[in-house]
């Protein structure tokens, strides 16, 4: 078995589990009353996520060497991820479903920034190829991701406005 192998069957590992854990949250939220935005984009993201993953399988060679270097970073970029979907609790989806009357997540990253979650995942999209030198993957996918984030955020921003707004007054 390759480097190549397991790393990419870790993150792929790792997706599987965020969309189960995402899954149960949902299920949680929608009990508690949340409601799922009808979100056209969604199915974008899918496509870009999927596509990345394949092309992680597929189009670099199972021999190729892996920089450690972005490996390394890899791996302070996944911190980041568990530092976020323990900030978010069971408020992390991979969906937009937002609880009305529920304040807005205001500890970890989200101090700091409004959408940490997706400085990660374009963190992730772009160094996973590159710890494999696929430069043109990494470049590929981010110009990809980029576009699907910008339409989820601005679908975001806009479901998650009014519980903003609450938090303002």
């Amino acid at each position: 078995m390759s480097w190549h192998s397991v790393i990419v069957g870790l993150v792929i590992l790792q997706r599987i589990a965020e969309l189960l854990y995402s899954r149960r949250n949902i299920a949680r939220l929608k009990a508690a009353g949340a409601i799922m935005v009808d979100e056209p984009g969604y199915i974008l993201i899918v496509a870009v996520h999927a596509a990345w993953a394949m092309a992680l399988i597929f189009a670099i060679p199972a021999d190729a060497p892996v920089d450690p270097v972005f490996l390394f970073l890899y791996g302070a970029i996944l911190a980041g991820r568990i530092w976020v979907m323990a900030s978010l609790g069971w408020f992390w989806t991979t969906r937009i479903v937002t609880l009305p009357g529920a304040p807005l997540v205001r500890k970890g990253p989200y101090r700091f920034i409004r959408h940490p979650n997706y400085v990660v995942v374009a963190a992730e999209v772009a160094v996973a190829p590159l710890i494999f030198g696929a430069w043109g993957i990494a470049v590929a996918f981010s110009v990809l991701n980029a576009a699907v984030l910008w339409l989820r955020i601005r679908a975001e921003d806009a479901a998650l406005s009014d519980r903003r707004s609450a938090m303002a007054s």
